[in-house]
């Protein structure tokens, strides 16, 4: 059986609900590359047990590809303010499931909202480290990233001072959301200790996958993420068959 889909746009975002209708809602948030669309197959499993999945496309990607410069926290968290405010109008409850990037947007862009539930796969949770570890990689100091400004790297990454700045200024220190983390012990770009700090620090849930990589994409990976994510949901849904 095909899920539900709806296609619709908010404040001109495209967005898909997925599931069949219901008062609770997971607002999904891809990382660098995702889209919408590919909430397909965790809002399969999330409507087994009770929710529908609201599902957009962040700034340069899906059908906002041309949009690939604001693909920044300074646009990309004002917009999932203005998705929140959206949901909160239309279900009685809201909960988050973001992958990587997509997490730290949504702890920026969802800041002091309540959200009933949240589900973080390969979560970026200190976004200062991360740019010190890709800065490190590319032999690039502070300082010279200050007089630069700009440093492409030979990685696909663009190290950026105003980025730097910005993640200077706002760092995560307050995530008050129940939350439940799926890592995976082989994630070459977030370390381990960064997110058990994180668990041990707001209190949240943390699975680890030994052999799961950041971006879980093999056969074992998936079917690993979608039993971790059934187990969540049920713990906080009620089944619908």
């Amino acid at each position: 059986m095909s899920i539900a889909r709806e296609e619709l746009r908010i404040n001109g975002i495209p967005a898909l609900v997925l599931g069949e209708p219901s008062d609770q809602v997971y607002l999904y948030v891809h990382g660098q590359n995702g889209n919408k669309e590919e909430a397909c197959g965790v809002a399969e499993s999330l409507r087994r047990y009770g929710y529908q999945t609201l599902s957009l496309d962040l700034p340069g990607h899906g059908e906002r590809a041309d949009e690939m410069p604001f693909f920044d926290p300074w646009h990309v968290a004002p917009e999932l303010a203005a998705v929140m405010r959206f949901a909160e109008t239309r279900w009685k409850g809201v909960s988050l499931f973001a992958n990587s990037i997509g997490a730290w947007f949504g702890m920026l862009g969802l800041r002091g909202k309540r959200l009933d539930r949240c589900l973080f796969v390969s979560p970026v949770l200190d976004m200062k480290r991360l740019l010190q570890k890709m800065m490190g990689w590319a032999d690039v100091s502070e300082e010279r990233l200050r007089r630069e400004r700009v440093i492409p790297t030979d990685f696909g990454q663009t190290l950026s001072w105003e980025y730097w700045e910005y993640v200077a200024s706002h760092p995560i220190t307050a995530w008050e959301n129940p939350t439940e983390i799926l890592y995976g012990g082989s994630d070459a770009l977030i370390d381990r200790d960064t997110v058990e700090q994180f668990a041990q620090r707001f209190r949240c849930g943390l699975t680890v996958m030994e052999n799961g990589e950041h971006w879980f994409h093999t056969r074992e990976q998936m079917d690993f993420l979608h039993r971790w994510l059934e187990q969540s949901a049920a713990a906080n849904g009620a089944q619908t068959g």
